[in-house]
């Protein structure tokens, strides 16, 4: 069994070996960093969605921002669509879990902020929903995904690909990118800047 245990985080670590050193995937990944810094800024804010594991990593990610992710500071503007049990519930019965997040995005969501979907397939359709509201409203989307990048990938303005196939390992990759752009969100606003 301590092989078994070995071999998963081989595989683990392989697929940041690999996010390590795609550059263009860490180009897309500061680039997303760089607006949620203008974006918090010019007093906008970030709103995040998932299904499943993803959902819980969208709730995180927001938390670590409305919170604190490395220390104390400022509370930033930051919302996970998968939080409020009555939308949830209530959209879903009344127009069909497919619009859960689009709808909650059209009553929310405002021009200049950004809307990250999250999704190991990349083709979640309630995500995929929300990305056309988002476009509607001039919204930046964001696609954190794994495998192909799904049709999420070709709908959003910046698709972060994990290059893996495997459920656990995109998921292990997303909300390291998750913890790398807050930290960058918090220096960048807060602190000196990331060096």
């Amino acid at each position: 069994m301590k092989n078994y245990i070995k071999d998963q985080i081989k595989k683990s670590y392989e697929t940041k070996q690999t996010i390590y050193k795609d550059e263009e995937l860490l180009n897309r990944i500061e680039q997303v960093s760089r607006l949620c810094v203008k974006l918090y800024k010019g007093n906008n804010k970030t709103i995040l969605a998932g299904n499943g594991g993803s959902a819980a990593d969208a709730q995180h990610i927001a938390a670590e921002l409305v919170g604190r992710y490395g220390f104390d500071r400022a509370s930033l503007p930051s919302l996970a669509l998968t939080t409020d049990t009555s939308c949830l519930t209530a959209i879903g019965n009344d127009y069909g879990y497919d619009k859960v997040f689009s709808r909650q995005l059209e009553g929310m969501g405002q021009s200049g902020d950004i809307f990250i979907g999250i999704s190991t397939s990349g083709n979640s359709q309630n995500i995929i929903n929300a990305f056309k509201s988002a476009k509607e409203k001039n919204i930046i989307t964001v696609a954190l995904v794994g495998k192909d990048g799904g049709e999420m990938a070709r709908l959003a303005d910046i698709a972060l690909i994990i290059p893996s196939n495997s459920t656990p390992r995109i998921q292990e990759s997303h909300i390291l990118i998750g913890h790398i752009i807050c930290d960058i969100i918090e220096k960048e606003i807060f602190a000196d800047g990331v060096s």
